[in-house]
């Protein structure tokens, strides 16, 4: 009995990291105020890091986090379009952004998160041959981008006319003669860039009705604490009155008098 007492259970470093990544993930999953409040602690950290090449993964991560009040702290108050533009566009990347623009609904996607994405694609393809030799996009990629196009404002607006200026740069993948996937690419790309143009034509002609069909955000966003700093929190609480010690004779015969 005195042995089973006395054993002691060994952790490998492994074993606590598989800990700390629970943890994480937990608290990226933003499910309760107190995960908010410390992802988005986590944001600003990494914020105050700055993003490298031996740490954009982590930020990917936390883009891919559906709270604006993470993103916020992730982005400060750097220009959404040129958050990434200090790192050489990848496969890793430009597949991860894609990625999330398949998630979300039609008009649902954060507008920071969107332009940091855009941001991504317009580094990436700014030369659409080079950019196809990162990452080749399908015909689905392409739907994903498209799908976020938001008809009703317009070209003038910025987010719309970003996504048209990408699809501009992916049609331009015509006639390279590369092979049979880049040209369907190339044309469908340009469909959709025609249809948003074209008054007489939509979207949902060019684009699956399924993907730009919207949902209901049956999850909502769940909201941090409002915070406090330490003064305001020590005058918003009610304190005790100081009591009042007893008098003594002294005094209260000088009072009498």
């Amino acid at each position: 009995m005195k042995e089973l007492f006395e054993k002691k259970q060994s952790w490998t470093s492994e074993d606590i990291a598989v800990i700390e990544y629970g943890l994480l993930k937990g608290l990226m999953g933003v499910r309760t105020s107190e995960a908010v409040e410390s992802a988005v602690t986590y944001g600003k950290y990494l914020n105050s890091l700055g993003i490298t090449n031996s740490n954009y993964p982590i930020f990917l991560k936390v883009l891919g986090v559906r709270n604006h009040h993470v993103i916020d702290g992730l982005l400060g108050t750097r220009d959404p379009f040129l958050f990434m533009s200090s790192i050489q566009p990848n496969y890793f990347i430009v597949a991860t952004c894609f990625s999330f623009l398949a998630k979300y609904h039609p008009a649902e996607i954060y507008s920071k998160t969107l332009g940091i994405i855009l941001g991504v694609f317009q580094a990436a393809f700014y030369n659409p041959l080079d950019g196809y030799k990162i990452y080749p996009p399908t015909i689905a990629d392409v739907n994903s981008l498209g799908k976020h196009l938001i008809e009703e404002k317009g070209q003038d607006d910025l987010l719309n006319r970003s996504i048209l200026d990408v699809l501009d740069k992916m049609s331009e993948l015509e006639g390279q003669h590369v092979d049979e996937d880049m040209e369907d690419l190339a044309v469908h790309a340009h469909n959709i860039r025609n249809n948003f143009f074209d008054s007489t034509k939509r979207l949902v002609d060019v684009i699956p009705n399924v993907i730009l069909k919207s949902e209901p955000n049956m999850d909502p966003e769940i909201e941090p604490r409002e915070l406090k700093s330490l003064s305001q929190a020590e005058t918003s609480g009610t304190k005790p009155k100081p009591k009042t010690p007893p008098k003594g004779k002294a005094e209260e015969a000088e009072e009498k008098e």
